[in-house]
């Protein structure tokens, strides 16, 4: 949900240095996801790195999340702690309507972990073991879909609408380890709370560290806020970086939530201060420090000013972000 240029569709992190990677190998099928009719009736043309053209009956019938290698690459094979960077394009299988794409802008970036796989389990299935160089086609039931077999009025996605996804693998990369202490990351902010600020949303912690964000009966702040709850102890986090975070995000105008790493049970890492994810979070967070918990409010032109998912056009957004590690 955080990610600048992947859809609510997709929840994930991004691209950091790599060393230490799985000897390179041409990538022709994949274990966790089969090939079938559905993905066999649909002709993808197209060179990779160029937005694809996709090619099929509608509407398209998916009974079971399926994948075809398109074009085989020969690059380095993901595996699980790996981060990637890759290019897609998302269409609607009902009506071949497409959804989102990245082609022609910044790729998306995803750490392949278990968020992913708990979050968008077609995706990860089509990305486990997949070549660098290889260009994927998965088509997705609505459950292994990034709606989980949801309806999303913003992109006109029914609950019954499965999906068709084109995916070019451009980096899949593993931070080193040979130098490194392994990461230990905190489960939830601790430091020295901050006192709060009047007219800004409040926020009360569950037991486990949860937060429930209460959003004010006011007009949004028209600037970003970036405002202390807890001021950790650890470093000061630099753009470039990739922090581990934990995040409930809610609408101020309805104070509903639509995204929360805490329902998911696993905190999200991604590269911060470098355009992977939303203008309100580049800016908001670098420069915090490990272990904080930070009040994000995020006016439209820096988040999704277009809307995005379950964020309608327009929508001032409110975060709560407990920083649990930053490491490059």
């Amino acid at each position: 949900m955080l990610r600048r240029t992947v859809p609510a569709l997709v929840a994930v992190a991004v691209l950091v240095g790599a060393c230490g990677a799985s000897e390179t190998s041409t990538s022709t099928s994949l274990k966790d996801c089969p090939t079938s009719k559905a993905v066999k009736a649909v002709k993808v043309t197209g060179k990779f790195g160029e937005a694809p053209e996709l090619d099929f009956k509608k509407p398209l019938e998916v009974t079971t999340t399926s994948c075809k290698i398109v074009i085989p690459g020969k690059g380095t094979q993901v595996e699980a702690g790996m981060m990637l960077s890759f290019d897609y394009t998302f269409v609607n299988a009902r009506d071949g309507k497409e959804i989102a794409t990245s082609f022609g802008q910044q790729p998306g970036q995803i750490l392949f972990d278990g968020t992913l796989k708990s979050s968008v389990v077609g995706l990860y299935n089509a990305l486990n073991g997949l070549a660098e160089g290889s260009r994927v086609l998965v088509a997705m039931t609505p459950e292994d879909g990034p709606l989980g077999g949801k309806a999303d009025p913003n992109t006109g996605v029914k609950a019954e609408d499965p999906l068709l996804v084109v995916v070019d693998l451009q980096k899949a990369e593993s931070p080193t380890t040979s130098t490194t202490t392994p990461r230990n990351p905190l489960s939830r902010a601790t430091g020295t709370a901050v006192a709060p600020v009047p007219g800004l949303p409040t926020v009360v912690l569950a037991g486990d560290g949860t937060p429930t964000i209460t959003v004010p009966k006011t007009a949004p702040p028209t600037e970003l806020v970036a405002q202390d709850l807890i001021e950790g102890e650890g470093s000061v986090v630099a753009a470039g970086e990739t922090i581990t975070v934990h995040y409930v995000g809610v609408l101020w105008d309805t104070g509903e939530p639509f995204d929360s790493s805490w329902t998911r049970g696993d905190p999200a890492s991604f590269q911060i201060g470098t355009g992977a994810v939303i203008k309100g979070w580049d800016e908001g967070l670098v420069g915090k420090k490990v272990g904080s918990q930070i009040l994000l409010v995020v006016p439209p032109a820096d988040g999704y000013p277009d809307g995005q998912g379950s964020i309608p056009a327009g929508a001032t957004l409110v975060f709560v972000v407990d920083i649990l590690d930053a490491y490059t």
